[in-house]
């Protein structure tokens, strides 16, 4: 199938997803009155949009303007790597192999194009709310840090940066496929264990090398801890945040 009939099928699923799926309930938290930049923040497999609410207070400064953070749920689906449980996920894991280039092996591809829709709808949201997408920080750990990165990929209008904790960029021939010129002005920070034994510290050193090689401005750091997030590190995310919000 040549590119442009590939991109065309793309545009056709995503219009479609769009017209069909509701907007996903969030947890939101106001660093101040009138906020004037927005974090979204997409948790990981399993886990749900309260599960980083209590970083809030621990990544903030006092110098920083008011920011809202938002913490959507991701919808419930049976995953097959868990023996088809139900649970929050924004995709179907299939496989636990992290070398194929092929989507379908490891995520479903639907899955992972109903997520960027629904995650595309709460961006709009803000604009509509008065938060231009220029001061909207889009932040991910683990699958949801996936999500984030393949999202990013595509945005024609640029976010103000991608924040990926722990994570990978999925299928990524597919998603640097689809990558818009424009995405590529968004910085990019990422961040994970060297002891991962979810998503494997190789994953995500790759994610960050092939981001590089697509024109990304990629702040890469690693930690000696597994799959979490340690105090080191919300140091170095508060500091590159810093930079995002004085570059206005």
């Amino acid at each position: 199938m040549c590119p442009a009939l590939v991109t065309l099928c793309r545009a056709r699923r995503h219009n479609a997803a769009m017209d069909t799926l509701a907007l996903l309930d969030t947890v939101e938290h106001d660093t101040g009155a009138s906020p004037q930049w927005v974090v979204l923040w997409l948790h990981g497999l399993g886990a749900d949009g309260n599960d980083f609410v209590p970083l809030v207070p621990e990544v903030v400064r006092s110098e920083w303007p008011a920011i809202r953070f938002v913490f959507p749920h991701a919808p419930v689906r049976a995953v097959t790597i868990n023996n088809g449980a139900r649970m929050r996920a924004w995709y179907d894991i299939r496989s636990f192999d992290f070398n194929s280039s092929d989507l379908a092996n490891r995520a479903d591809e639907q899955g992972v194009e109903e997520s960027i829709v629904q995650v595309d709808a709460l961006i709009t949201r803000e604009v509509e709310r008065g938060i231009p997408a220029s001061r909207l920080l889009l932040a991910g750990f683990s699958q949801g840090g996936a999500i984030t990165l393949a999202a990013g990929l595509r945005r024609a209008e640029p976010l103000a940066g991608l924040i990926g904790l722990s994570t990978y960029l999925p299928a990524a021939a597919g998603s640097l496929a689809a990558l818009h010129p424009n995405a590529t002005s968004q910085p990019v920070f990422l961040a994970h264990g060297l002891h991962d034994p979810v998503v494997p510290y190789a994953a995500g050193q790759r994610s960050a090398e092939l981001l590089r090689e697509a024109g990304f401005d990629v702040q890469w750091h690693r930690y000696p801890m597994q799959h979490q997030v340690c105090a080191e590190e919300i140091r170095d995310l508060g500091d590159w945040m810093s930079q995002r919000f004085a570059a206005g």
